[in-house]
């Protein structure tokens, strides 16, 4: 944890959920967090509680323009993680070819377009997260567009970690996590979704956004350990 002391870390989607845990920590430990996403009183009201660490700009990972003026800014980036996306998910024969799409509009391309403007300002010992999911290789339902999309970030990470030698690149694929985004969905949901990962996981129970954090702050300070994929997911990609 020492080592991030002074360190720049960067978080594209750093308002709330697994970003602002990451941004929590990588304070704790020294380092100053630059926070994006696409709403500004998010993006704020996270800054004020990291304190003068921490700061912010509205970003939208969906349009390359946005990203450039972003990155554009900093004149450092030493780590970089990635959670910030928005999609649908559901079976084939029922989303139309848009909402199919969505996972790889703002999961994958987001992702790969923010490491290619972030590219010019990494550091020589520079990292950068990626964020899958551990549906890439254990799908949960009927999603097969949104499968394939973790299953490709998977394959982005270890593409880029070729590519951009020394820095070192890779991802993350948590299973079923209890925060923020399941927050936001209705409760009867919510509680027959983790009732199931219960079941279906090795730990019967659901994560917590700061152990997805935990991993990501692993990747970040293992300087030997590039183009791999880490699964916080409690066993659940076993079963």
């Amino acid at each position: 944890m020492s080592a991030l002391t002074g360190r720049i870390v960067v978080i594209v989607g750093g308002g709330s959920g697994i970003g602002l845990q990451l941004a929590r920590q990588v304070v704790a430990a020294g380092a100053l967090v630059h926070l994006g996403g696409r709403t500004a009183a998010r993006l704020s009201a996270a800054a004020a509680e990291l304190g003068p660490a921490a700061t912010w700009q509205v970003v939208d990972s969906t349009e390359q323009d946005s990203l450039a003026a972003f990155f554009g800014a900093l004149d450092r980036v030493d780590h970089l993680f990635t959670p910030g996306a928005s999609y649908t998910v559901g079976p084939m024969r029922e989303l139309s070819d848009e909402e199919a799409a969505s996972p790889f509009v703002t999961k994958f391309w987001g992702q790969y377009h923010a490491v290619k403007y972030a590219a010019a300002k990494l550091s020589a010992d520079a990292s950068v997260v990626l964020m899958a999911g551990a549906a890439s290789v254990r799908p949960p339902a009927a999603a097969p567009a949104y499968v394939a999309c973790n299953a490709a970030i998977e394959g982005l990470g270890r593409g880029l970690a070729v590519e951009l030698a020394p820095v070192r690149v890779n991802v993350v694929s948590p299973g079923t996590i209890d925060g923020n985004l399941w927050a936001n969905r209705p409760a009867a949901v919510r509680a027959a979704s983790f009732a199931q990962y219960r079941k279906d996981t090795l730990l019967q129970r659901v994560g917590k956004e700061s152990e997805v954090a935990d991993a990501v702050l692993y990747l970040f300070g293992n300087s030997y350990t590039t183009g791999s994929t880490l699964y916080p997911d409690g066993g659940y990609s076993l079963r």
